[in-house]
């Protein structure tokens, strides 16, 4: 009996390969948005920092370049936030072209699969009908021969 060999086989595994790349290519754009998110936040929290201190320097006396030096900092620090909401929406977006690529690599390698499966299948039911055969021509010859010998 032959041994199974799938023709595709390469492609199969060029098609897992790219999965695993999807995968790793996926993973990379999570945690680029994590990051991404994590310095949006911090620089929300530094603006309520700056705004904390302008009103605590309201609440005292009135100290007017400091004042003004908060005010720049708090403008500086919402246009840091804005170009970071840019950066976040960014990396949402390659996080989103990453699962797709994903969920297309793995429905490519699912096929291959079961293409392969299918293959194997009929390899199979080749084999057992080989098989039935060769039983029934040696139990037809064996038939013929006990045959002869009671004549």
């Amino acid at each position: 009996m032959q041994k199974f060999r799938y023709s595709m086989q390469s492609l199969l595994v060029i098609k897992q390969k790219m999965e695993d790349q999807a995968k790793a290519a996926y993973g990379a754009a999570k945690v680029r948005l994590t990051q991404e998110e994590e310095k949006l936040e911090e620089l929300k929290q530094k603006r309520e920092r700056y705004i904390g201190e302008k009103t605590a320097v309201l609440s005292r006396r009135l100290d007017v370049p400091l004042l003004n030096q908060l005010q720049n900092a708090i403008e500086t620090t919402e246009q840091q936030i804005e170009r970071q909401k840019t950066n976040v929406a960014r990396a949402e977006a390659a996080v989103r072209a990453a699962q797709e690529r994903l969920v297309d690599a793995m429905m490519e390698r699912k096929t291959q699969e079961k293409l392969r499966e299918n293959a194997l299948e009929r390899y199979m039911q080749e084999m057992n009908a080989e098989e039935q055969k060769e039983i029934d021509e040696r139990t037809g010859f064996q038939y013929k021969t006990g045959d002869t010998e009671e004549a």
